[in-house]
């Protein structure tokens, strides 16, 4: 598999002129897991589907490699959107390109391998919310994609269901499938991310590797917004409010 990311040439987003993204210039490190972290607001989602290419820059070009061609990707909602028919039938709508047999048996592998066999006819709509995200996860894993968009996929769910969605989207990080995920959980972002982009205000203001990120974080607004959850080294409290 491709393990091309996104790059951000002077990318910017605007909404009837209030600029939302700005200046986003980066390109995401090819092979890691990537978390996306920042408050509420902070332009998570929008960031998101600007990869994804459900929204279009107001400025600026979003490249895949050398061009524009983006591999084969997919994404997962914090609220998935569930069609009026059988979990079974859910993925097999999404796979309508395959020929009906390879439909048929990838939607019930992608079933059993999301352990959802057991609920393959039941009615998606009526699905608890742990459910529906776990179906809406095996729905992609069914499209094989190269790279999967995951925004906030926790974010109403249980801690038993969290804990499922965690261990599958590590699963298919590691089967190869490129990963880019929001959250506003650091805790999550910490046992999942190799690498964590920091937005707030609608601007990146750090990309590190994880670990660097939670105990040298390379802003101000980052070190906030850690420390509500995690205690940081006053040295690096100290060097940060040093720096012009």
């Amino acid at each position: 598999m491709s393990s091309a990311y996104p790059q951000f040439k002077q990318v910017n987003f605007s909404i009837n002129g209030t600029p939302l993204l700005k200046d986003l210039n980066l390109s995401l490190a090819k092979g890691s897991l990537t978390v996306v972290l920042g408050p509420n607001g902070s332009g998570k989602s929008l960031f998101l589907r600007l990869c994804h290419g459900l929204l279009k820059p107001s400025d600026g070009e979003v490249l895949w490699g050398d061009s524009d061609q983006r591999p084969p990707q997919t994404m997962v909602f914090q609220k998935p959107v569930m069609l009026r028919r059988s979990a079974m039938d859910n993925i097999m709508y999404a796979l309508r390109n395959y020929p009906k047999q390879k439909r048929v048996e990838r939607a019930r592998q992608a079933l059993k391998w999301a352990g959802l066999e057991d609920i393959a006819g039941r009615m998606a709509t009526v699905l608890s919310g742990g459910q529906q995200q776990r179906l809406a996860i095996a729905r992609a894993w069914a499209l094989q994609p190269e790279i999967l968009f995951l925004d906030e996929p926790t974010a109403s769910l249980d801690p038993g269901a969290c804990d499922y969605v965690e261990e599958h989207v590590k699963a298919m990080h590691e089967s190869g499938i490129q990963i880019l995920m929001s959250t506003h959980n650091l805790a999550q972002a910490r046992r999942l991310a190799q690498q964590i982009i920091f937005i707030q205000d609608g601007r990146v203001m750090a990309q590190q590797p994880v670990e660097e990120f939670f105990t040298q974080p390379a802003c101000v607004e980052a070190y906030e917004f850690i420390r509500r959850e995690f205690v940081i080294d006053e040295s690096a409290a100290q060097r940060l409010h040093k720096e012009p």
